[in-house]
């Protein structure tokens, strides 16, 4: 088995600041200090074990979106991955378009067969 568990998932928002308000004025969550390799205007929430990411886009990125558009910039769900490397060749094998990440970190983009992006994050030692 490929996948380890949820890492995160990404939410795409107009207003920082409004969105602010509900995620940590209504949830109740706090930012995280750092968000390594991500220029783009967001923040990051640890939840539990888990993370949500708030990204600011555009508006064609909060409806379906440009297929072809880089997926990170995309609502996602991102995945704990064992074996990336192992699931990456399984992925290409089957005819299924990587996006690697532009951050440099361990990490791939695809999509299911409905063009839902999935973030496939390589497990770290403290995971």
């Amino acid at each position: 088995m490929f996948i380890a568990g949820i890492h995160h998932v990404s939410v795409t928002v107009r207003d920082l600041a409004v969105s602010r308000e509900f995620y940590e004025g209504m949830l109740g969550l706090e930012p995280r200090g750092d968000r390594p390799g991500n220029p783009e205007e967001g923040v990051w929430y640890r939840a539990g074990g888990q993370e949500i990411h708030l990204m600011v886009v555009g508006a064609a990125a909060l409806t379906a979106g440009d297929p072809a558009a880089y997926p990170g910039r995309q609502r996602h769900v991102a995945l704990w991955v064992r074996d990336l490397e192992g699931l990456a060749r399984r992925l290409e094998a089957a005819g299924i378009p990587l996006t690697h990440s532009r951050s440099g970190r361990p990490v791939v983009f695809c999509r299911d067969p409905d063009g839902n992006v999935f973030e496939l994050t390589g497990v770290r030692e403290e995971n």
